[in-house]
C-alpha cells in the first residue's frame, strides 16, 4: 500500500486544510447520521455496519467533488468524527434495551431517562478514546505490518484513490455500486436472501446447521485479513456447529434433541464462545503487556520533559495527557456520584479496569479482524459476568444491583467500540499523514455528537415499537438481560463459560491465533464463511506467480481497493434502507411496501449464484490488473 505520511504537503495556497470548521459540521452530521441508522439496525437484526469507509467517501463526495477542495486530511478527520457515532451506537444497543424490558417488566418506567442514557454514553465515549491514546504508538506504529487493521488500510485506500482519481477511484466506486446493488436486491426488495441456511438432522450426523452471509462487506473483509484469520475464524465455527452442537444435540437428551439449531447456538453455544473470547482476550493482554508498558512510559516521559523538549513532529503528536487524565477523573467522578448511574464506587472501579483492559483487547481484535467483525457484545458478556457476580457478592442485589451491573456493561461495550473504532480511524490516519491529537478530538466530538443522539433514538424506537419484539428484537440486548437475572438468581450455566476457556486455552497452546479462532467460536458460522469466502479469493491471488514483488503489490492492491468498495457500497444501501424502514407508508413501512418475496430453496440458489459472481468478478479485476502490468 502506498503510504503517504511522507508526502503530504500543503494545497496551492499553501495551507495544510485539515481540522477544519467544514470537517467538524459535516463529521457531527455524519455521526449522528450513522448512530440513528445503524442503532435501529442492530436493534433490528443484531449488527451493525463500520461507518468509515461509508463517511470517507460521503466526505469526498460534498468536500472534493462538490465544493472542490483537495484535502485528503480533512476528509479522513470528517470520517474520523462520522465513525465514532456508529460505534457508540453500537455499544448502546447492545446492553441499554435490557433495562427498558425491565422497566416494562418491573412497572418502574423513569430509570432510561434522556439524561441518564446521556450520561452513560458520554462517559463510556470519553473513557474509549482517551484509553486508546496510550496505545497508539504500541499498536499503531510499532506493530505497522504486524496487525492489518483491514478496514482502516481499505479506508485509507479509499482516501487515497479518492484524491489521485484515475483507475484506482474508479475501481473503487465500480465495487461501491455494485456492491449497492447487492444489498437493494437482496435486503430492500429481497429479491433473493442475503445468505442461505439449512439444517443437518440425519440418524448419523444431526442437531446443526450450515449457512453463509452472503455479504459483499464479508468477501471484502476475507480479502484483506487474508486466507490464514479467515480460516482460524471458520475453524472456531467448525468446532462450534460440526462438534460441540452435534455431541449436545446426542448426549443431551430430548429437550435439546428438539431445539433447533439456532436455539442451541443461542442457548449454549453463545455462553461457550464468550468464555473462549474473555480468555484469548486475556492472553492478548498478556502478551501485550511489554508494548503497553513501554507505551505508558513514553507517554508519561512526554508528560515530564514537555517543557524541556517540544514535540515538532505533527505525524507523532497525541492530545495533551494532563487533558486525558481530567478527563479519565471526571468520568469517575460522574460515574460515582451522580445518581443517574447507579454504580457507586464498586462499579467505578469495575468499570475503569475492565475499560482499559477491553479498549486494549477491542483495539488489537480490530488490528485483525476490523470493526464490522469486532465481538463487543462477548467483551460485554465477560464484563457483565464479573460485576455481576462482584455487585451480588458485595449486597448489590435486586432492581438496582440490576440495573447497576447494565449500565457498568454498557459503558464498557462502549469503551470498546469507541476504542476499536479510535484504533481503526489512526490506522487510517497513519497511513494518509495525518495528526493523531487532531483525530483524538475529533473522536471526543463525533462520540459527544452521537451520546447527544442516542438518548433520542433509542426512547423513540421504543416508544414505537418496543424492543423484544418482532419488529425490533434486540438479540443481544436480551441475551446480556438474561445474563445478568441469571447470575443475580444463581443459575447461569458457569461450566460452559468455563469450558469456552479451555478451549481458548487449548487453541493458545496448539500455536492457533486464538483471538480469530475464539471470535469464530463466537459468532455464527454462517459469518466465518462469508468471510472465508474472500479469504479463498486471495489466496488463489497469493499463489499467483509474478516477475516481480511490485507486479504482485500492485494486483493485491487492486483487490483491496475494490474489497474497499464492497464493504462501503454494503455501508452506504445499509444505511439507506435503514431510513427507508423508518418511513411511515400507512400502517406499514416504505420497506415492507418493496417487499417482493422472501427466502425460498429457488431464491437461496440464486443467492450462491450471485455471490459467487462478485467473486469471480474480485478475481477478474485482480487478474486484470496483473495483464495491465505485464503488458506495459
Amino acid at each position: 500500500m502506498k503510504n503517504k505520511r511522507d508526502t503530504v504537503v500543503p494545497n496551492s495556497k499553501g495551507e495544510l486544510r485539515e481540522f477544519t470548521p467544514l470537517a467538524i459540521i459535516l463529521g457531527i452530521l455524519l455521526s449522528i447520521l450513522f448512530g440513528a441508522a445503524n442503532a435501529y439496525l442492530g436493534l433490528r437484526v443484531g449488527l451493525t455496519i463500520s461507518a468509515s469507509i461509508p463517511a470517507a467517501v460521503i466526505s469526498m463526495g460534498i468536500v472534493r467533488i462538490i465544493l472542490k477542495r483537495d484535502s485528503i486530511l480533512e476528509n479522513n478527520i470528517v470520517q474520523t468524527i462520522g465513525s465514532a457515532g456508529e460505534s457508540l451506537a453500537a455499544g448502546a444497543i447492545f446492553t441499554l434495551p435490557a433495562a427498558f424490558l425491565w422497566e416494562s417488566e418491573w412497572g418502574e418506567p423513569g430509570h432510561m431517562s434522556f439524561m441518564n442514557i446521556f450520561l452513560l454514553a458520554l462517559i463510556g465515549g470519553i473513557l474509549g478514546v482517551v484509553f486508546m491514546i496510550p496505545l497508539r504508538r504500541a499498536l499503531i506504529v510499532k506493530e505497522d505490518g504486524t496487525l492489518p487493521y483491514p478496514e482502516g488500510k481499505a479506508c485509507a485506500e479509499v482516501l487515497i484513490s479518492g484524491e489521485e482519481g484515475g483507475a484506482k477511484a474508479s475501481t473503487v466506486f465500480k465495487a461501491l455500486g455494485l456492491s449497492a446493488l447487492y444489498k437493494f436486491f437482496s435486503n430492500g426488495l429481497k429479491v433473493f436472501p442475503e445468505g442461505i441456511n439449512f439444517d443437518i438432522n440425519t440418524k448419523v450426523f444431526g442437531g446443526t446447521a450450515f449457512g453463509m452471509d452472503a455479504l459483499p462487506a464479508l468477501m471484502g473483509v476475507g480479502y484483506i485479513v487474508g486466507p490464514k484469520i479467515s480460516a482460524f475464524m471458520l475453524s472456531g465455527g467448525i468446532l462450534a456447529w460440526f462438534v460441540l452442537m452435534p455431541l449436545l444435540n446426542m448426549i443431551g437428551g430430548s429437550e435439546i434433541a428438539s431445539m433447533a439449531p439456532s436455539d442451541v447456538w443461542g442457548s449454549y453455544i453463545r455462553y461457550i464462545g464468550a468464555g473462549a473470547v474473555a480468555a484469548g482476550g486475556i492472553m492478548s493482554l498478556i502478551k501485550s503487556l511489554p508494548m503497553i508498558i513501554s507505551s505508558f512510559k513514553e507517554s508519561m516521559i512526554s508528560l515530564k520533559n514537555k517543557d524541556k523538549k517540544a514535540v515538532t513532529d505533527r505525524l507523532d503528536t497525541d492530545m495533551s495527557s494532563k487533558l486525558s487524565i481530567i478527563l479519565i477523573v471526571i468520568s469517575v467522578i460522574l460515574i460515582f456520584l451522580l445518581p443517574s448511574v447507579p454504580v457507586g464506587i464498586v462499579g467505578a472501579i469495575l468499570i475503569v479496569v475492565f475499560g482499559f483492559f477491553f479498549a486494549t483487547v477491542s483495539s488489537r481484535m480490530v488490528g485483525i479482524i476490523g470493526s464490522s467483525n469486532n465481538p463487543v457484545s462477548g467483551m460485554s458478556i465477560a464484563t457483565l459476568l464479573i460485576s455481576t457476580l462482584i455487585l451480588r457478592a458485595t449486597g448489590n442485589v435486586g432492581h438496582s444491583g440490576m440495573l447497576a451491573a447494565i449500565s457498568i456493561g454498557t459503558i464498557i461495550c462502549i469503551i470498546a467500540a469507541i476504542a476499536g473504532d479510535a484504533s481503526q480511524d489512526l490506522k487510517t490516519g497513519y497511513i494518509v499523514g495525518a495528526t493523531p491529537k487532531y483525530q483524538q478530538i475529533g473522536e471526543l466530538i463525533g462520540a459527544i455528537a452521537a451520546a447527544l443522539a442516542i438518548g433520542g433514538v433509542l426512547w423513540l424506537l421504543n416508544t414505537t415499537w418496543g424492543f423484544g419484539g418482532a419488529e425490533l428484537p434486540a438479540p443481544q440486548a436480551t441475551l446480556m438481560k438474561l445474563i445478568v437475572e441469571g447470575v443475580m438468581d444463581g443459575n447461569l450455566p458457569w461450566n460452559l463459560v468455563i469450558i469456552g476457556v479451555f478451549i481458548a486455552i487449548m487453541a493458545e497452546l496448539v500455536g492457533i491465533s486464538v483471538l480469530p479462532f475464539a471470535i469464530g467460536l463466537y459468532l455464527p458460522l454462517s459469518t466465518s464463511t462469508g468471510i472465508m469466502v474472500g479469504g479463498i479469493v486471495r489466496l488463489i491471488i497469493d499463489k499467483v506467480k509474478s516477475k516481480s514483488s511490485e507486479e504482485k503489490e500492485a494486483a493485491i492492491t487492486s483487490g483491496t481497493l475494490y474489497s474497499a468498495g464492497l464493504i462501503a457500497g454494503e455501508g452506504l444501501m445499509g444505511i439507506i434502507l435503514a431510513v427507508f424502514a423508518l418511513i411511515p407508508i400507512g400502517a406499514s413501512t416504505l420497506a415492507d411496501k418493496i417487499d417482493l418475496s422472501g427466502s425460498t430453496p429457488l431464491t437461496q440458489s440464486v443467492t450462491i449464484i450471485v455471490y459467487f459472481l462478485l467473486a469471480l468478478n474480485l478475481l477478474r479485476v485482480v487478474f486484470k490488473n496483473f495483464k495491465n502490468k505485464k503488458e506495459k
